[in-house]
């Protein structure tokens, strides 16, 4: 009877230690989901994306000012420096769009958009990239 425990310990030990490894393994990869801007939330590249480019703290014209790194995120400039790697409709192939900081950047920015603000550039792609 004695004999019969064991084997189950030791199953039950291997179970156990197979779940925590797979649990731990899912944990490292979670990736946040884009939520979708609602099509009645307006989006102004003026208003709304433009000013992602300068927030305190998360400032891209520090590097992209148009002498350290392309493209040239200054105001009055960052339009036209960014349309052509644009897609408008598609943010998905938007090289511009992938290389976003907290999204794919190709260089360590020291800091990252947030979910929010990477679903209002990518809303703003996919209804056209209008200049507005």
């Amino acid at each position: 009877m004695n004999t019969m425990k064991k084997p189950r310990k030791i199953r039950l030990v291997v179970v156990l230690g197979l779940l925590l490894c797979v649990s731990c393994y899912y944990d490292q990869e979670v990736e946040e989901v884009i939520p979708d801007i609602p099509i009645d939330e307006p989006i102004s590249y003026q208003d709304d994306i433009q000013p992602l480019f300068v927030l305190e703290g998360r400032d891209c014209t520090t590097c992209h000012n148009g002498t350290i790194a392309n493209p040239d995120l200054t105001e009055g400039n960052s339009y036209d420096a960014i349309i052509g790697s644009l897609v408008p409709g598609d943010a998905e192939n938007s090289a511009f769009f992938q290389g976003l900081p907290g999204n794919d950047h190709p260089v360590e920015a020291g800091f990252s958009l947030t979910v929010e603000e990477i679903a209002l550039i990518k809303g703003w792609i996919d209804r056209g990239a209008e200049n507005n």
